[in-house]
């Protein structure tokens, strides 16, 4: 059974460099609040699969991204897996924790995203575009990112990557859950400011859009980031399901939907723990 005060390992690498934001903050100040209900230790991602036996729970935040340290991860998730130690994030999702193919699967469904296509036989499911983005399916913070314009993608070499149409777009948005509980939602309404983030206020649809992501996926306990983007025609489309470590700007946050924020994460991992 948890002890009173439940041991959590906090997975973080505090020295990891974003664009547009500090990692190290916002963990700075998650743990501090935590660290009020749980007996908390803070290690790198590289640490962990080593240490977690020590712990009754294990949180993997701003850990950066998996690809600077795949072996290692494969290495943790296997390991917790096979241990039944709790995560969370649970390790059960299937956004961009386990890759971008969610991308293909739902662009195949039919669900509103950027049409996706993996294979070179399917180009001619893509809409016209002056520009197509390649991204890599194992790719984050837009590492590998290349962008080729239409007359170049039979000259794709289609291993291990998703093509996309460069849509363009008013703003970006992002809609952030604990569990299935809708918490916030944050925009960008520059284009060429990803990262310069405003409070935004969800319309019912704009929430239904949202939750049919976190529904579709199997996570029961975690965060999870849903970013679209708001095409010139008022359509949402999902640019990415996070639910591995998304970044949160907690800092953008008013005081009020900070602290409402940090009590239901608490509340979601006591329930994890009494599972």
């Amino acid at each position: 059974m948890p002890s009173a005060r439940p041991r959590v390992l906090f997975v973080t690498d505090l020295a990891y460099q974003a664009r547009g934001r500090r990692y190290c903050d916002e963990d700075i100040f998650l743990t501090s609040r935590l660290r009020e209900d749980f007996d908390l230790a803070l290690c790198h991602p590289a640490d962990a699969a080593g240490l977690m036996g020590a712990f009754e729970m294990v949180v993997v935040r701003n850990s950066g991204p998996v690809l600077h340290y795949r072996a290692g991860y494969d290495d943790f998730r296997a390991r917790a897996l096979r241990d039944g130690v709790r995560v969370y994030n649970q390790l059960t999702g299937r956004g961009d924790m386990a890759g971008k193919r969610y991308l293909l699967d739902l662009s195949a469904a039919g669900y509103p995203v950027i049409p996706t296509i993996g294979r070179r036989e399917d180009l001619g499911r893509l809409p016209e575009a002056d520009e197509y983005a390649v991204k890599p399916l194992f790719g984050a913070d837009s590492i590998g990112l290349t962008f080729v314009p239409r007359d170049r993608l039979e000259d794709v070499a289609f291993d291990g990557v998703l093509v996309q149409p460069r849509v363009g777009f008013r703003y970006e948005v992002s809609f952030y859950f604990v569990d299935h509980a809708f918490q916030y939602a944050l925009y960008a309404p520059r284009p060429d400011r990803r990262w310069a983030l405003e409070r935004y206020d969800p319309a019912p649809a704009d929430l239904d859009f949202a939750r049919r992501f976190v529904d579709w996926n199997t996570i029961e306990y975690g965060i999870q980031r849903v970013d679209a983007c708001r095409t010139h025609d008022g359509e949402l489309l999902l640019v990415e399901l996070e639910d591995l470590n998304p970044y949160l700007s907690l800092d953008l946050l008013s005081p009020g939907t900070r602290e409402a924020f940090v009590t239901t994460m608490k509340d979601s991992l006591r329930r994890l723990l009494a599972e």
